[in-house]
């Protein structure tokens, strides 16, 4: 694959599943769930398979009307059709732009009212429930149905059988795919990234793949829509290694999946390894297999990288850390064995890639980056996009020269590792790091499934927790467990289902942040 997206100037998404089947065509895919635009096909194929039905789609949608360059907004019902729609509209050179089956509604007529009348492919769960009142017909050019037949739409199931096409390929710095950003601050921005500036992001994780020894089943649990899912599988699907695509997260279906197919690569978001942290006690022992683990959006707490090496009955498993951004790609990252795991300071991120990425500590306040007075972090790698559609001027606010400033703060110690201590939108005063008090309390609670501490009605930390299967707090362990850390009000009890989460599992904190003051505004 890399020799094709060199000679190609970039990584053309519409080729990859391709040029992976010329090569191992017959290496498996097992899904959890079948997909919707493909009734009847099963959760077993092969990565042939997989390049034919991009074929297949990318010729519906031609016969349906997209042209090149023109942009396709896909959003549906969570499924890895997902994937086969966005790769089949980026072979025929128009522009994927991937809107989370989790965007509320209104979030999704205003990006779609900013595109200005895009295509859209979606299905009836989403225009008969959240866009059901927004006339979406009306606000686009083209409209898709993956399945069924709706009045004002196209079927993609009645253009199958459409005389297949040779790709268009664009130019390498024309945008190839939109995504988003998480929308922890308010509405997603879309971020514009070109077949250049994938392959950028594209060298990192492909030198990642590298460490892997011999061929393993690789266990994939990421957002359908994230940039993340398109290169995870540009480097893995021409590697041969067989693929487990996840859509589902619970606990039971997990162990029961990892039973079955006893993956020795499992890759999902910081959040989604939390929830799984039980299974390490499980009597299917659904981790005894995993030889790899790797987290790449956010940094982890080290109780649950240890819990999950430990469960692995691999010689020398290995956690792998990477700290990424929606718009720059990989930045930074490092390993944890068993050996360190457990007494791993969370809020190092690791080491930036060498001859790939760079980053740097600039002062918030005058004084120099350090633990005490952290500054902002900026980075430098060729994976950053291009732009934010319609929003030129909020990106280039955070665009410093060769440096992009993503928003988080921290600072480099003197062997060169990266810590980051909060975004700066979360920073509380009188808190050194939210996130340190995190990895903190997590470790001496076992009983606590997530904690998040967010700022209250008179900017008090308030720290919000949630227990495995809702349990009741036990508050003389929490006071406890919190005596020697900085002064905090009492916790606030939610069930994990209430907190506010991206597509990508990460808390909403100031979404989360205002429902709190609500609530407790209500008591008072």
């Amino acid at each position: 694959m890399s020799r094709s997206s060199a000679r190609h100037g970039g990584l053309h998404l519409g080729l990859v599943p391709q040029l992976a089947a010329a090569r191992n065509g017959g290496t498996p895919i097992t899904l959890d769930h079948e997909m919707d635009l493909f009734p009847g096909s099963g959760r077993q194929s092969t990565v042939a398979e997989l390049a034919d039905r991009v074929d297949d789609v990318a010729a519906r949608l031609w016969a349906g009307g997209v042209r090149p360059s023109e942009h396709v907004v896909i959003h549906k019902t969570s499924n890895f059709d997902i994937y086969v729609l966005a790769t089949a509209t980026a072979r025929i050179g128009a522009v994927p732009v991937m809107l989370s089956p989790a965007l509320d509604g209104d979030s999704v007529i205003t990006l779609i009212e900013r595109l200005e009348r895009p295509h859209l492919v979606t299905d009836a769960a989403k225009l008969t429930g959240p866009l059901s009142a927004a006339r979406p017909g009306d606000l686009t050019d083209r409209l898709f149905v993956t399945a069924g037949d709706l009045p004002g739409a196209a079927s993609l199931a009645e253009l199958a059988g459409s005389p297949r096409r040779r790709p268009v390929l664009m130019h390498p710095d024309h945008p190839a795919l939109m995504t988003h950003t998480s929308g922890t601050t308010g509405l997603p921005k879309l971020v514009v990234h070109s077949a250049r500036t994938l392959h950028g992001r594209y060298r990192p994780q492909q030198r990642l793949a590298a460490l892997v020894r011999g061929p393993e089943t690789v266990a994939l649990h990421v957002s359908f829509v994230h940039s993340r899912m398109y290169l995870a599988l540009a480097v893995l699907l021409p590697r041969a290694m067989p693929l487990v695509v996840m859509d589902e997260s619970g606990p039971e279906a997990v162990a029961e999946l990892f039973a079955a197919t006893r993956p020795g690569f499992v890759e999902t978001h910081p959040n989604s390894f939390m929830e799984w942290e039980p299974l390490a006690d499980d009597p299917r022992r659904p981790f005894s297999s995993v030889r790899y683990f790797s987290s790449t959006f956010d940094a982890i707490h080290p109780g649950t990288m240890d819990r999950l090496l430990r469960a692995s009955e691999r010689r020398s498993p290995v956690f792998f850390q990477i700290y990424g951004q929606s718009e720059c790609g990989p930045l930074v990252g490092r390993g944890y064995t068993r050996k360190g795991a457990h007494k791993a300071d969370g809020r190092c991120l690791g080491f930036a890639m060498p001859g790939m990425t760079r980053f740097r500590l600039v002062p918030r306040d005058g004084a120099r980056p350090s633990r005490e007075t952290p500054g902002y972090i900026e980075v430098s790698t060729p994976g950053r996009a291009l732009t934010y559609f319609g929003e030129r001027a909020r990106f280039e606010q955070q665009v410093h020269g060769k440096w992009w400033r993503g928003g988080d703060v921290g600072y480099r110690t003197k062997w060169g590792c990266l810590h980051l201590l909060d975004r700066e939108v979360d920073v509380i005063t009188g808190i050194r790091s939210t996130l340190a008090v995190e990895d903190v309390v997590l470790g001496r609670l076992a009983e606590l499934a997530e904690l998040v501490l967010v700022s209250g009605p008179r900017q008090e930390p308030v720290p919000v927790v949630c227990t495995r299967d809702d349990r009741p707090l036990d508050t003389a362990r929490w006071h406890e467990a919190v005596a020697d850390l900085e002064p905090m009000a009492d916790p606030v009890q939610l069930t994990s289902a209430e907190l506010p989460r991206t597509a990508t599992m990460k808390i909403r904190r100031i979404e989360l942040a205002q429902r709190l003051r609500e609530r407790l505004e209500r008591a008072s």
